[in-house]
């Protein structure tokens, strides 16, 4: 009876073999591959020339985000049960104001009777000329209300700073409203997208306490121009990463503290980190090398953040007549239909009729934090963590973050901002980053622990350095050996170097594309890169209840973070590994046939890839192992019975 059930377990798995064999053949019905050049590597100066042009694109579409914003809270005003009672509107603005301090004014007008009331939440000591200009922009703005139209002001400056004037009628044309809008969010863009395109050195040596070497010679390299940094690794000058042979005792541990002049060690699972205060990395390696002879040895790294009408034609695996053709959900958030190419490019939109995420499917952040008061996030987060300062929230002090966590979870449907790819996945933000955009080793193998032993089922880090940390490498596989899916920016470097972490074997790789599905040209890649997403110019949240448009791979690796986790949540019984293999064979296939450096496998479809986790018939490539496992399973049970 054992053996004859045994052999039918065995004829199973043999049959399921067969039917992998004929599912690994092309099917004819599926989409064409995508024809064209490779968006071969770009020379320096060009390579220069796309990055601004990228962030021409994402301070355009981050203008543009801003003012709809600004009438959308416009017209809500204007729909108040009494738009007339400069009472209630004045209430209304102060509570809007705290929630959204860029808007520094609001006028209100009564149109039939000439009234006007001002709100003001911000007191600024405006020149004469100042004044002018502002009562120039709101002269006009009261014209246009007058004559039932909308005002939008040019981009003025102010003391530095960039401001327009929104106006908006009410639908029956007897009120109206102005608000000042300062667009300072504009001038965070540009900073934040030269560093993180690495357009500029970053970070600056010094200011850190950095150090600065070839990522092959290990010599030092002084970072002059944002090109050196696909050369550099960055590490702290002054400490060491060590894992010891054996585990050293109180009393070893306050000796090293004692010879190498240094404070408080850090542990974090096997490794050690330690600070001196005369010796330098170089000096401490020798130290270490000949009295303790370690595991391994290495610099404690820097890792920096790797972020860098619009309508896209998407080419369907189905034709338009065919009848099992689903309807693609439109969110009426406010910003999806004219921003958001990137989640139709996707079939995202399709992919919500087979799974719109599941509450139980955390998917951790590990990057600046979040802004966690932002509405358009609101209720989407669970408790989260802050390496940096444990004793404080993870609050997002660079935007990095809240931009990553609005493409995962931002509210969808709720008629305002922009829509998350998945509605139900929570997200837990880790505070790996600090204040400059970057962090150590330490914090993100730290944030990566702590996410696996607090319940994240995915991770996103759009986050990178060249430098292969075997420390980092001990809690990426900690995670992966718990059953967590990491994803990771492939970087912004235009290079074929492979970054770390997207690079280890346990970690999905994410390259990023444009609009036409092309490389886009600040993508790293390589034959590590395992899937494309959307990169460029991508519409999400921003810290202040705003909304940015950034590019970078960072932007293209949380959109296959959240598809992970709609995979997660509809089929909860698939592994890390069959999760990851199955949005690589269902990706469509870019630039060469099959896998090639620039795209990897391709860009990845929602769609296609929920279908085949819920499936009869694709699934059956996953059944082996699965299979295999009840085999196992199964000998083992029959083993033990036999020695019993």
């Amino acid at each position: 009876m054992k053996s004859r059930r045994l052999w039918s377990l065995l004829g199973t798995a043999a049959i399921l073999g067969l039917f992998v064999v004929f599912l690994l053949i092309p099917d004819p019905n599926l989409p064409e591959q995508a024809s064209g050049t490779q968006n071969k590597p770009l020379p320096p100066k060009e390579e220069n020339r796309f990055k601004l042009t990228a962030i021409e694109g994402d301070l355009n579409t981050t203008d543009r985000l801003s003012r709809m914003d600004a009438k959308q809270h416009l017209q809500a005003m204007l729909k108040q049960e009494k738009p007339h009672n400069p009472q209630q509107i004045r209430q209304f603005v102060q509570k809007h104001q705290r929630t959204h301090n860029h808007c520094e004014k609001f006028v209100w007008y009564d149109l039939k009777n000439r009234k006007q009331t001002e709100v003001n939440g911000k007191t600024r000591n405006w020149s004469t000329k100042d004044k002018r200009q502002l009562d120039q922009h709101l002269r006009q703005a009261e014209q246009n209300l007058q004559r039932g139209k909308g005002y939008e002001s040019p981009k003025f400056t102010v003391a530095g700073e960039p401001f327009c004037i929104i106006a908006e009628p009410s639908t029956d044309q007897k009120y109206g409203a102005a608000a000042l809008i300062n667009m300072k969010v504009l001038m965070h863009v540009s900073d934040h997208q030269k560093k993180n395109l690495r357009l500029i050195p970053y970070p600056k040596e010094g200011k850190f306490r950095v150090e600065s070497v070839h990522t092959d010679t290990l010599r030092d390299i002084t970072v002059k121009t944002g090109h050196d940094n696909e050369k550099a690794s960055h590490f702290y000058e002054n400490e060491i990463v060590i894992r010891f042979q054996q585990e050293p005792t109180d009393l070893e541990l306050k000796q090293i503290a004692k010879e190498i002049s240094g404070g408080t060690h850090r542990k974090l699972g096997y490794a050690y980190i330690f600070r001196s205060d005369r010796l330098d990395y170089k000096a401490l390696n020798t130290y270490f090398a000949e009295k303790w002879s370690p595991k391994y040895a290495e610099p404690h790294y820097v890792y920096l953040t790797n972020g860098f009408s619009i309508k896209t034609k998407i080419k369907n695996d189905k034709t338009p007549d065919d009848p099992t053709l689903e309807k693609a959900n439109i969110p009426n958030d406010l910003l999806f239909s004219q921003y958001q190419w990137n989640l139709p490019a996707i079939e995202t939109n399709r992919g919500w009729n087979l799974s719109k995420g599941s509450k139980d499917v955390i998917i951790a952040v590990v990057d600046t934090g979040a802004d966690l008061n932002h509405t358009d996030l609101n209720g989407q987060f669970v408790s989260g963590y802050n390496v940096v300062n444990p004793e404080k929230k993870p609050t997002d002090d660079v935007g990095h973050g809240t931009h990553v966590a609005g493409i995962i979870g931002a509210l969808v449907n709720n008629g305002e901002g922009v829509a998350g790819m998945s509605w139900y996945n929570k997200i837990m933000p880790v505070k790996a980053l600090d204040a400059s955009g970057s962090g150590t080793t330490y914090a993100v193998a730290e944030g990566i622990i702590w996410a696996t032993d607090h319940g994240a089922k995915v991770i996103n880090m759009s986050l990178g350095n060249y430098a292969d940390s075997q420390f980092l490498h001990d809690a990426i596989k900690y995670a992966y050996d718990r059953d967590v899916l990491l994803v990771a920016a492939s970087g912004n470097d235009n290079t074929e170097r492979p970054g770390y972490p997207a690079a280890y074997p346990e970690v999905l790789a994410v390259g990023a594309t444009n609009q036409d599905m092309s490389r886009a040209e600040y993508s790293n890649y390589g034959d590590y890169i395992d899937v494309t997403a959307p990169g460029t110019n991508i519409a999400s949240t921003y810290p202040g209840n705003q909304y940015a448009a950034l590019s970078g791979t960072s932007m293209a690796s949380p959109h296959v973070a959240a598809m992970a986790g709609l995979i997660r949540s509809m089929n909860p019984d698939l592994t890390n590994r069959e999760v990851m293999d199955l949005m690589i064979s269902q990706a469509i296939d870019l630039g060469d046939k099959g896998k090639d450096k620039y795209y990897g496998n391709g860009q990845v479809d929602v769609f296609r890839s929920l279908q085949a986790a819920g499936n009869q018939s694709m699934p059956l490539q996953l059944w082996p192992q699965h299979v295999l496992q009840r085999l196992q399973e199964e000998l083992h049970r029959l083993s033990s019975n036999d020695n019993k």
